[in-house]
């Protein structure tokens, strides 16, 4: 028996704490390439013909919440003064 690949699938859940019209209907995640990703999901309704589609939204799980400065390793150790 060869082993599950959860690659290219996820899940999603009711939100059951939403408080807001903001926050997603639904919550999960999912892995695309080998990475996983936070999945939100909102129900909403289109203004042409009002038909329920969803929209989602993708963040990667280990995405650092500060991104370190660019260090430029050319610059010169002379002064121009």
């Amino acid at each position: 028996m060869s082993e599950y690949s959860n690659e290219l699938s996820g899940v999603l859940f009711r939100n059951d704490r939403k408080d807001k019209d903001t926050q997603p209907d639904y919550n999960g995640t999912c892995q695309i390439e080998g990475v996983e990703y936070f999945m939100n999901a909102w129900v909403k309704e289109s203004k042409k013909d009002g038909r329920k589609f969803f929209s989602f939204s993708f963040k990667a799980k280990d995405t650092p919440s500060h991104v370190p400065p660019v260090i430029d390793n050319d610059i010169s150790d002379e002064l121009p003064f």
